[in-house]
C-alpha cells in the first residue's frame, strides 16, 4: 500500500519568528511612514502603540487556538471546529483574498521599486522574476525557504539598523542628546486622540500576516507549545520595530507636511545617509518585498491544501501534495499565475480588497476562542474566562472596527467575494443541508 506524502515537521521557534516577520516585512513600515506622520499629524509612534495593543488581543486568540487545534489552516480551521464547518467555510473563503492577493500585491511593490530606479526595464519582467525564483524555492520545500528567508530577512534588519543609526546621527548633531528623547513624535500640537486612532487603523495593517505562521503548524516541532510563543513574539517584535522606527524617523522630520507622503522614507533616507544609502535603501525594501513574497507564497498555498484536503475545494487539485518534495507545487504554481494579474493593476487597486478577508479572519477567530470556551466548559474542562472569554471578546470589538474602517470599495468587492462563497457553499452543502466535507486528516494532530 502507497503511503500519502505528509508535512514533515521541520520549524523551531526562530524559524517560525523569522517567517512571520518576513510576512509582516518590518521595512514597509518605512514605505507608509509619510502616510500615517500626514493621518496623524506627526504622531506616527502612537498610531502604531495603538495598532500593537490591538493586534496583541488577536494574537493572544490565535495562539489559544493554534495550542487547541495544532493542524494547518489557520482561521479557516479555528472557526470551522470551534464554531461551525459552515462559518469556518466562508472564513476561509473570505481569507483567501487576504492570501491569495497578498502575494500578487508584494510582487507588484517590488516591482514598482524597481521600475522606478530601471523605468528602462518593464514592470512586467521584475514582477515574472519574483514569481519565478519565489515558487522554485517554495517547491523545494520548507527548508530551502527557511534558509533562503534567514538570509534575507537579516539583510532587511540590517537596513533597519543602518537607518536607524543614520537617524540618531542625525538628530544627535542638529540638537543634541537630548533631543532624542522629545514626546513631540508621541503627541503635539497638530496631533489629537481622534488623528492618532485614525492612523492607527492605517497602521494596523502592517500587521497583518502576523497570524500566518499558523498555517505552517504541521510542519512545526511541538506546535502546541511553539505555536503561541511564536504568535505573540511575531506581534510583539514587530510592532516594537515599527513604534522604534517611526519614532527616530519622526524625530528628523517632525510633523506630517511632505512634498510626497508616499515617497517620504526615500527623501529621509537620502537626507540622512546621502546617495550610497538611498541605494541601500532600495535595495532594502526590494529584499524586504521578496522575503515576504516568499513568506506569503507559502501560507497561500497550505491554506489551499487544508481546504483541499478537506475537500471544500477540488481534492485532486489543491489536497494533494508532492511525493518528492512533500509541498503543495500544485498550490504554489497557482498563488504565482495570480501574481501575474499584478502585471495589469497598480499599486492601489489591487490593495483595495485585501484587507475584507484579514479582518473578517481576525473577528471570527477571537469569537471561536469564546466558542472554544463554552464547549471545553460544556464538556466539564475549566478554561481560564479571562483569557477565553474577556481578551478574545475585546479583539473581535476591535476587529469588527476595522473592518467597518475600511473603504467603500474594499467592503463592497469583499461582500461581492463572500456571495460567491455562500453560492460555493450552497452547492456543496446541498442548499446548506449537511456540513461541508471533512477529511479525516484534518483531525490528526501534529505532535
Amino acid at each position: 500500500m502507497t503511503t500519502q506524502p505528509t508535512l514533515v515537521p521541520t520549524l523551531k521557534l526562530p524559524s517560525l519568528v523569522l517567517f512571520g516577520l518576513a510576512y509582516l516585512t518590518p521595512l514597509i513600515v518605512l514605505g507608509i511612514f509619510g502616510v500615517i506622520a500626514e493621518t496623524t499629524g506627526g504622531a506616527s509612534p502612537s498610531a502604531y502603540l495603538v495598532a500593537l495593543v490591538a493586534m496583541l488581543f488577536t494574537a493572544h486568540s490565535y495562539g489559544r487556538m493554534a495550542a487547541a487545534y495544532p493542524v494547518a489552516g489557520s482561521a479557516y480551521t479555528y472557526v470551522r471546529k470551534s464554531i461551525d464547518p459552515r462559518a469556518g467555510f466562508l472564513v476561509g473563503w473570505a481569507i483567501l483574498l487576504d492570501y491569495m492577493f497578498l502575494p500578487m500585491v508584494i510582487w507588484l511593490i517590488g516591482g514598482s521599486y524597481l521600475n522606478a530606479q530601471f523605468p528602462g526595464v518593464p514592470i512586467a519582467v521584475w514582477i515574472v522574476g519574483f514569481i519565478v525564483v519565489s515558487t522554485a524555492l517554495n517547491i523545494l520545500g520548507i527548508k530551502v525557504a527557511d534558509k533562503a528567508n534567514f538570509v534575507l530577512m537579516a539583510f532587511q534588519l540590517l537596513v533597519i539598523a543602518l537607518f536607524v543609526a543614520l537617524s540618531i546621527g542625525s538628530v544627535v548633531s542638529t540638537a543634541g542628546t537630548g533631543g532624542l528623547t522629545s514626546t513631540e513624535p508621541f503627541f503635539n500640537a497638530t496631533s489629537s486622540f481622534g488623528t492618532i486612532t485614525a492612523g492607527a487603523a492605517i497602521a494596523a495593517y502592517s500587521f497583518l500576516g502576523f497570524d500566518a505562521v499558523t498555517t505552517l503548524t504541521e510542519e512545526t516541532i511541538e506546535p502546541r507549545k511553539t505555536m503561541p510563543r511564536a504568535i505573540m513574539l511575531i506581534a510583539l517584535i514587530g510592532g516594537g520595530i515599527f513604534v522604534v522606527v517611526s519614532y527616530v524617523t519622526q524625530l528628523v522630520h517632525p510633523g506630517g507636511v511632505f512634498e510626497d507622503s508616499a515617497s517620504a522614507a526615500s527623501a529621509i533616507a537620502l537626507q540622512i545617509g546621502g546617495q550610497l544609502f538611498g541605494a541601500i535603501f532600495l535595495a532594502g525594501l526590494v529584499v524586504a518585498q521578496f522575503a515576504s513574497g516568499l513568506a506569503a507564497q507559502a501560507s497561500a498555498s497550505r491554506l489551499l491544501y487544508a481546504m483541499g484536503r478537506d475537500a471544500v475545494l477540488p481534492k485532486p487539485v489543491f489536497g494533494r501534495l508532492n511525493p518528492r518534495f512533500h509541498t503543495p507545487v500544485v498550490n504554489l504554481v497557482v498563488t504565482g499565475a495570480v501574481g501575474l494579474i499584478a502585471i495589469f493593476l497598480d499599486v492601489a487597486t489591487s490593495t483595495s480588497f485585501i484587507n475584507f478577508g484579514a479582518f473578517t479572519a481576525f473577528t471570527l477567530v477571537n469569537l471561536s476562542v469564546i466558542f472554544h470556551f463554552v464547549r471545553e466548559r460544556r464538556a466539564g474542562i475549566r478554561l481560564n474566562p479571562v483569557g477565553y472569554v474577556v481578551v478574545p471578546a475585546v479583539g473581535a470589538i476591535i476587529c469588527a472596527y476595522l473592518l467597518s474602517r475600511l473603504d467603500s470599495h474594499a467592503i463592497t468587492l469583499g461582500l461581492c467575494w463572500l456571495a460567491v462563497g455562500i453560492l460555493v457553499l450552497a452547492g456543496i452543502t446541498r442548499g446548506f443541508k449537511t456540513a461541508p466535507p471533512e477529511m479525516a486528516a484534518t483531525e490528526k494532530a501534529a505532535v
